[in-house]
């Protein structure tokens, strides 16, 4: 089963609008895009488009977060975090205001709108703010639960969505959804495989190539970025020897810079980063751009293979 996780988003608003008259919801002239047009059609006294003004928007939701109102904020990734990064960080980060900046279009896999439009440096930006907490659901079924989730906590949260359709790799009975809490996916004793969004369905299945080359891997849904899982991080570095991290981003500041700090810190294994390498992209088809800049489930298995060859025995 396929489900954009930009579609989750504006269904679940609807419900969480129902529930808590105050959340609001704002958007800058991508409603349509973002998905935040379903929610200003039930309703649209709580709905402000804002147009093309990103950091305007950032102000305006900071303002209404002091009045006791739980805000969310959309637009594309590369606008949301590059356009509005100054207001989002000394008028929501520093004050630590009630402000969900939730972004659709992250990554390459924006794929024809090209290098402008393509957010490969988006959580490498947020990580970086203090107080900010960062999320990439891995699918739609962790999108809701996402959502609902910084409804509820009180600060600033950023969270990282799709334009595609994805695989759904979660059942909504038994998916366990927690803030800065990765999630074991599968098992496995000879090296693990950390990795976010939509890069955990290609490391579900570089685990099952694996397997079939009797190499047994460990596969981490690592959702938040912040507050990184440290302990979790450090268990599997301990019980496997080798961690492969898996992102679309750039592998410079993103999950590969993160899970690579704790680990140096804490108990020092080799890490293999899969990511964008220091490079923008080009316009072209999602899966053509995966492919192309290494971000595959066979990317995942080459660089599994690397990092199991240095390996301390």
């Amino acid at each position: 089963m396929m489900e954009s996780t930009r579609d989750v988003y504006g269904k679940t608003l609807i419900e969480l609008g129902k529930e808590n008259p105050n959340i609001v919801v704002l958007d800058a002239d991508l409603s349509v895009s973002t998905k935040t047009c379903l929610f200003a059609k039930v309703f649209p006294e709580r709905f402000f488009d804002m147009g093309v003004a990103e950091q305007d928007m950032i102000g305006v939701a900071a303002g209404l977060a002091t009045t006791g109102k739980t805000v969310f904020t959309s637009t594309f990734a590369i606008f949301a975090t590059g356009r509005a990064w100054e207001q989002i960080r000394v008028s929501v980060a520093y004050p630590r205001l009630n402000v969900k900046v939730v972004a659709t279009h992250g990554g390459i896999t924006t794929g024809e709108d090209g290098v402008t439009h393509q957010a490969t440096e988006d959580l490498a930006l947020m990580r970086v703010l203090p107080n900010m907490t960062v999320i990439v659901p891995s699918d739609s079924v962790e999108t809701e639960a996402v959502i609902r989730a910084v409804a509820q906590m009180h600060g600033p949260a950023y969270v990282r969505l799709s334009r595609s359709k994805t695989p759904v790799i979660n059942d909504k009975k038994t998916h366990a959804f927690k803030v800065g809490k990765g999630i074991i996916m599968s098992p496995g004793k000879d090296l693990t495989i950390i990795a976010t969004g939509i890069m955990v369905s290609a490391a579900l299945d570089a685990a099952s190539e694996l397997k079939k080359r009797g190499i047994a891997a460990r596969v981490v849904n690592m959702h938040t970025l912040k507050p990184l899982d440290s302990e979790l991080i450090v268990t599997c570095a301990k019980e496997t020897g080798v961690i492969v991290t898996a992102e679309e981003h750039t592998v410079i500041g993103g999950l590969g810079g993160a899970v690579a700090e704790v680990v140096s810190e804490n108990y020092p294994v080799p890490v293999i980063r899969v990511g964008q390498r220091d490079i923008f992209a080009e316009s072209g088809k999602p899966n053509e751009l995966l492919e192309k800049y290494g971000m595959t489930a066979p990317d995942i298995v080459k660089a599994a293979e690397s990092a199991l060859s240095i390996k301390r025995k």
